[in-house]
């Protein structure tokens, strides 16, 4: 493989916006690819893959590096190293040439490239499971289709990605509804896709709308529906029948979700943006099904936002654990009597996750616990955690 000036010059610029900016991986990814309509597939590929190898390893690239914090130059010659690319003449790449990449250091947090006080808290919170997790966390995220069942069978679809786009997919046992590509590619661009034929989610957030027990002709809230991957797999289930009340705070994810919707020829979703208590009140019992997908460290999707784990702090975590407490105790007043609820989150953590949900029913004795899992990163998909529970009068 050649390294090439301007794409290295283009790495190297996204890693000091990402990192001495603060902006995220992906805006700014996205933003380069705009600016550089000339760059073909296999440059896009080298930019976002390269930029995310780096962001992943970051702190063991410094490592190795032993240079100055801002020396992005150097932390793209150790990607060299460690990927058997032949570091180019560039004067860049000097302080770094015969670093040996074969040496791993002793420090977890350094060898899995994690801020100090995030090992620490996973250790403390997990165990000897963290280990593993953290592991796992550093590999790069498979994309996973979901097939809308609206239009089109997961078994048809494969078949249609096969001949008429060249994708080679793999169907997992224990999710009906998804695909595996077996190669990264960009599938939005597909036909398929246009035609509202399949959503990009991971497998393991397409176990959470079916946890919710749906049935057609219900009337369900997904109360932090964001972009609405969730209310359109739940609208789905319901087959078109009935309703889902989808409800953030911000209204252009909420936007985007009415594009998304009528791209799947989804009839049953209907849009609330949450101004204050007074929307959440005027639901009061309203709901069969509430999905409560709350705002959380995301710790179970670092594969995914690997460079979340430079943007995060204990503070931050803190103040989203506050804030998942108060939606719980604010919100569980939309569903009806016998209805019920899921609390679900993509972090790992179970002070996010079981504490939470044991606080939860310690204030609430109306509700009852049903069932509760993690699906946990070493088990193929995104972390995710659910529990569903029952208001009993």
């Amino acid at each position: 493989m050649r390294l090439y000036r301007n794409l290295s010059e283009s790495v190297v610029e996204l890693l000091h916006e990402i990192f001495f900016e603060g902006r995220y991986a992906d805006k700014v990814i996205e933003k380069a690819f705009k600016q550089n309509p000339r760059w073909g597939s296999r440059d896009r590929r080298f930019v976002a893959e390269t930029t995310y190898d780096i962001v992943r390893w970051y702190r063991l690239y410094q490592a190795w590096a032993a240079t100055g914090d801002q020396d992005y130059w150097s932390l793209l010659g150790i990607w060299c190293l460690k990927h058997g690319v032949e570091l180019p003449p560039w004067k860049e790449f000097d302080a770094i040439r015969g670093v040996n990449t074969t040496v791993i250091p002793a420090q977890r947090a350094v060898r899995e490239s994690i801020p100090d006080w995030l090992d620490e808290l996973g250790a403390s919170e997990l165990k000897e499971s963290w280990d593993r997790e953290i592991h796992v966390l550093n590999e790069q995220a498979r994309v996973v289709l979901r097939a809308n069942t609206l239009k089109i069978k997961r078994t048809d679809l494969q078949q249609l990605l096969l001949d008429s786009h060249e994708i080679k997919t793999a169907a997992p046992e224990n999710f009906p509804d998804a695909l595996i590509l077996e190669e990264r590619q960009n599938v939005f661009t597909t036909q398929a896709f246009k035609d509202g034929l399949f959503e990009v989610q991971d497998a393991g957030s397409q176990l959470i709308a079916p946890f919710l027990e749906v049935q057609p002709g219900m009337r369900i809230i997904d109360a932090c529906a964001g972009g609405g991957g969730k209310s359109l797999h739940l609208a789905a289930l319901l087959k078109n029948k009935g309703r889902v009340i989808s409800m953030d705070t911000e209204a252009w994810k909420l936007e985007e979700l009415k594009k998304r919707a009528r791209r799947a020829g989804i009839s049953n979703i209907e849009t609330r943006v949450i101004e204050s208590t007074k929307t959440i009140k005027r639901l009061a019992e309203n709901a069969d099904r509430l999905l409560l997908d709350v705002p959380c460290s995301g710790l179970g999707v670092l594969r995914r936002n690997p460079d979340a784990k430079w943007k995060l702090d204990q503070a931050f975590i803190q103040k989203v654990k506050e804030t998942q407490q108060q939606i719980l105790d604010d919100y569980c007043k939309m569903l009806k009597p016998g209805g019920k609820m899921v609390y679900s989150t993509c972090s790992i953590l179970p002070s996010e996750n079981e504490k939470q949900v044991e606080a939860f029913l310690k204030a609430h004795p109306d509700y009852q616990l049903e069932e509760m899992k993690t699906i946990f990163p070493s088990e193929g998909f995104d972390g995710f955690f659910m529990a569903r529970l029952l208001r009993i009068k």
